[in-house]
C-alpha cells in the first residue's frame, strides 16, 4: 500500500504598505524614496501648505536688510520669503532647521550660517545659545500659522528682537476617508509616517480617535524629529524616530523597519 504525503506550501503574507501623511504629489520625495524601497505607498496628505502672501509677509520679504538674522524652519518659509526677495542682503545671516531647509536655501543662493545638527526648533535655539550670540539682534522668523512658541520664545529668552511674519499656512486637507478605514479595517498597513506635528494632529481629526488608534496599533508610527515623536507621545502613540531628521533618513528607517516585522 502506497500512501502519499502532500507537502503544502504557504505563501509569504503580502508586504504590507506605508501611509505618507505630508502634504506632497503622487511623485513627492518622500513617496519617491519609498516607492525605489520597494514599499507600496498609500498617500493620505494629512495636510495642506498655502502660501499666506499678506501685506506683512510682503512687506517684512522686502525689508530683509533692516534684521540682522533670518530664521528658517521650513522649505515652505524659504519659498514664501524668496518669492519676494530674491537675493539676501549680504549683511543679513541665514539659519536654518535641518539640512533639507538648508540645502534649498543653497539652491536658491542664499549662504547659510547656522544649522543645527538636529532638525528640531529646540537644538536651533542651543545652537544659537552656544555658537552665535543674538543679544541685541533683529531676527527675522517667517513661520507657518501653526508654529510653536519655540523659537520666538527662545531667541527672544537670549535677548533677540523677533518679529514673526506668518509665511504659509498649515491647513487640514480633505482624505478619502472610506478608502483610508478600508485600508484600517483590512489590517493592511505596516507604517505610517509623520514628518510634522501637524500631520499627526490633522490625521486623527480626520479618522477620528477610534480609527486613528485602531491603525497605529496595527502599524508602526515613524516620525521624523523629536517634535512630531512627542505630539505621538502624547496621544498615548509610541513612535520610532527616523535615523536622520530628513525624509530619506524617514524613509530608510520606515524601510528597515517593516523588514524585520513582515
Amino acid at each position: 500500500m502506497t500512501m502519499r504525503v502532500t507537502v503544502e506550501s504557504s505563501a509569504p503574507p503580502a508586504p504590507k504598505a506605508v501611509v505618507v501623511t505630508r502634504a506632497e504629489k503622487p511623485d513627492g520625495p518622500l513617496s519617491s524614496a519609498l516607492r525605489g524601497l520597494g514599499l507600496e505607498v498609500l498617500l493620505w496628505p494629512a495636510v495642506s501648505m498655502q502660501s499666506a502672501n499678506t501685506p506683512q509677509l510682503r512687506e517684512a520679504a522686502r525689508s530683509l536688510q533692516q534684521f540682522d538674522w533670518i530664521v528658517f524652519a521650513s522649505r515652505q518659509a524659504v519659498a514664501a520669503i524668496t518669492a519676494h526677495a530674491l537675493t539676501r542682503p549680504p549683511a543679513l545671516r541665514v539659519a536654518a532647521v535641518g539640512q533639507a531647509t538648508a540645502q534649498v536655501l543653497k539652491q536658491r543662493g542664499w549662504d547659510v550660517h547656522l544649522t543645527p545638527s538636529e532638525a528640531s526648533a529646540e537644538a536651533l535655539v542651543a545652537a544659537f545659545a552656544t555658537e552665535a550670540s543674538v543679544k541685541g539682534k533683529r531676527v527675522l522668523f517667517p513661520a507657518s500659522s501653526r508654529a510653536l512658541p519655540t523659537i520666538t520664545a527662545g531667541l527672544t529668552q537670549l535677548g533677540a528682537q523677533v518679529t514673526q511674519v506668518e509665511a504659509y499656512r498649515t491647513e487640514a486637507a480633505p482624505l478619502n476617508l472610506e478608502d483610508c478605514r478600508s485600508w484600517i479595517a483590512r489590517d493592511a498597513i505596516g507604517a505610517v509616517t509623520f514628518a510634522s506635528p501637524s500631520a499627526v494632529v490633522e490625521l486623527e481629526r480626520a479618522l477620528g480617535s477610534p480609527d486613528f488608534a485602531r491603525l497605529l496599533e496595527q502599524s508602526r508610527a515613524i516620525a521624523i524629529g523629536p517634535t512630531t515623536a512627542r505630539v505621538l507621545s502624547e496621544r498615548g502613540r509610541p513612535a520610532i524616530l527616523a535615523e536622520s531628521t530628513t525624509l530619506q533618513g524617514l524613509a530608510l528607517t520606515t524601510f528597515r523597519i517593516l523588514q524585520t516585522r513582515q
